[in-house]
């Protein structure tokens, strides 16, 4: 028992100093457990995961590419690699909310359960996710201002929308990340950051559980609250409200977003129960498959919606078998190439940053003219919109390689120091400052 106490001590100290990898080690180190061996397979885990959600971040902007309005409008043939994947690609947001269930139940239940401050937790989403956002939603504000601007001034004419979506009511729900949560019947501003407001408040509620769980001493009653959590969202999904497919987001995008992140804390629970005995050909043979499976169920949303209802599930057991199985032959040694960790560490602001990169190509090709993507459609068919979807995406990395360095890196520090320094001013003694 005192060394099970001084493990999670060890996880406590070293993850106020943000060194997961460390005080996983530390703690097994006093455990008696192989550090180097933990260290390795632990950080092959974050690293899959992490290629996992670049790569998703790559589809939806891909997705948006093919499917706006404008650029269909434009393009006569469509680009060379749209396929049924890429016009689905928008539900691997529900990966999304599955891998963040994963990583939030890694780090806050499996590794330090016993020591879990719900402020602490909250502080660190809210920096995590806050300065990137607030960052768009100002740089849209501003194109909008200039945008008027120049319509008033007669430099550029521009019929006015028949319902304005970006006005100042939405942008304030937008800066208290209340966007999604049924205030509005609209995408609105950054669209794509309707995820981001439903994730925050399922953040608050997993953190609520997890405290809980904690004062009751039970993580019985942690997974099976999360269990309810998922299943009655998805019923209410598809039951009650009972649409074609599980795309909702301004309206009832937390139930999306409950179902999928606590079908992610129950999967991690669920790999816990995974034999260690199985063997390498198998492991490989079962993640392939579990890829398949997820891949296969995108593709055939467009034919049937309702498969939409099971991305959650498959997105999940594909994970999972991430989790179980880091050292399977094909899979895993993919998703760890530089190339990929990359993206994955970039992936927040690649969702993030694309909506805009998107709206300011818009405004580009109606100045671009049409002649220009007659010329290339004669050369080639579909060379333009494939040009318009690879410069899209080369511009989309190297914006958010700038914002990750610049924004979600810097700026979350300064907002953790920010809290960090205000809780230490409410708890210092008072001083006389004359």
């Amino acid at each position: 028992m005192r060394e099970i106490r001084a493990g999670a001590l060890v996880f406590r100290r070293c993850q106020r100093a943000q060194c997961p990898l460390e005080a996983d080690a530390a703690a097994q180190e006093i455990l008696g457990v192989d550090v180097a061996t933990q260290v390795h397979k632990e950080k092959e885990h974050v690293l899959s995961l992490d290629s996992i959600r670049g790569i998703a971040a790559v589809t939806v902007v891909v997705h948006h590419v093919i499917r706006m309005p404008t650029f269909l409008a434009a393009f006569s043939t469509p680009p060379w690699i749209e396929c049924s994947y890429f016009r689905a690609g928008g539900f691997l947001v529900d990966l999304f909310f599955v891998l963040s269930g994963m990583v939030m139940s890694m780090s806050y239940v499996q590794s330090d359960f016993g020591g879990f401050s719900l402020r602490d937790f909250m502080v660190r989403r809210f920096a995590r996710i806050y300065p990137l956002h607030l960052v768009m939603l100002i740089a849209l504000l501003l194109f909008r201002l200039l945008r008027i601007g120049l319509v008033t001034l007669g430099v550029i004419v521009a019929v006015p929308a028949a319902f304005e979506v970006n006005n100042a009511y939405s942008f304030v729900l937008n800066v208290f990340l209340l966007q999604s949560l049924g205030f509005l019947d609209y995408l609105n501003w950054n669209a794509p950051s309707w995820s981001i407001s439903v994730e925050f408040y399922t953040y608050l509620v997993f953190g609520l559980v997890v405290l809980g769980a904690q004062r009751l001493g039970s993580l019985r009653w942690l997974y099976v609250s999360a269990a309810v959590l998922s299943v009655a969202s998805w019923l209410a999904l598809a039951v009650w409200i009972g649409r074609e497919e599980i795309g909702a987001q301004y309206d009832f995008g937390i139930l999306r977003c409950f179902t999928s992140f606590f079908l992610g804390v129950l999967t991690v629970k669920a790999v816990s129960y995974v034999p260690r005995t199985i063997g390498p050909a198998v492991k490989g043979a079962i993640q392939f498959a579990a890829f398949l499976v997820a891949l296969v169920n995108v593709c055939f949303i467009e034919a049937w919606p309702w498969i939409s209802y099971l991305t959650p599930l498959t997105f999940a057991v594909f994970l999972g078998s991430l989790l179980a199985f880091p050292d399977a032959a094909v899979v895993p040694r993919v998703l760890v190439t530089k190339p990929l960790v990359w993206v994955g560490k970039r992936s927040y602001s690649i969702y993030m940053v694309h909506a805009f990169v998107i709206l300011l190509a818009e405004y580009g090709l109606r100045a671009f003219g049409h002649r220009p993507i007659a010329w290339l459609e004669s050369i080639y068919p579909g060379l333009p919109a494939t040009l318009n979807l690879f410069v899209l995406i080369a511009v989309v990395l190297v914006a958010s390689d700038f914002t990750y360095r610049w924004v979600e890196l810097s700026g979350g520090k300064l907002v953790r120091r920010w809290f960090e320094g205000n809780r230490f001013s409410a708890t210092a003694p008072a001083t006389n400052s004359t």
